[in-house]
């Protein structure tokens, strides 16, 4: 499987031929995650978007939420208002590796649809 999806401020590509078969990045930064790693992030965010939607409703136009994911490896954090929001992400440390990047508000929202777009992996 092949797929690559990017865009301003985001980029997601798996190649499942690879030994990290997952690349995420934003502006200046890139990580590359195991399968059950991109898998735990997709369902974070995926989660954290239904959160999101149900609350959103009841949000104070100046109002700001925060919601956070967690998975057995991966912390996903939601911030921002009814109308826009960013992520962030925490590979938590093992002891080979451990990352963490954002992604602004515009690109949150691009990179969140193309995690859905992902679909199954």
């Amino acid at each position: 499987m092949h797929f690559n999806s990017e865009g301003e401020g985001w980029r997601i590509a798996v190649d499942l031929t690879r030994p990290f078969p997952a690349l995420v990045g934003g502006d200046g930064w890139a990580c590359e995650l195991q399968i059950h790693e991109l898998k735990a992030l997709r369902h974070g965010v995926l989660s954290l978007m239904e959160q999101h939607r149900a609350i959103a409703p009841q949000l104070m136009a100046e109002e700001a939420i925060t919601i956070h994911h967690q998975a057995s490896v991966l912390w996903v954090e939601l911030a921002g208002s009814a109308e826009s929001w960013r992520l962030r992400f925490l590979l938590e440390p093992d002891q080979q590796r451990a990352c963490e990047g954002s992604w602004s508000a515009a690109a949150s929202q691009a990179l969140a649809e193309a995690l859905v777009n992902l679909g199954q992996i």
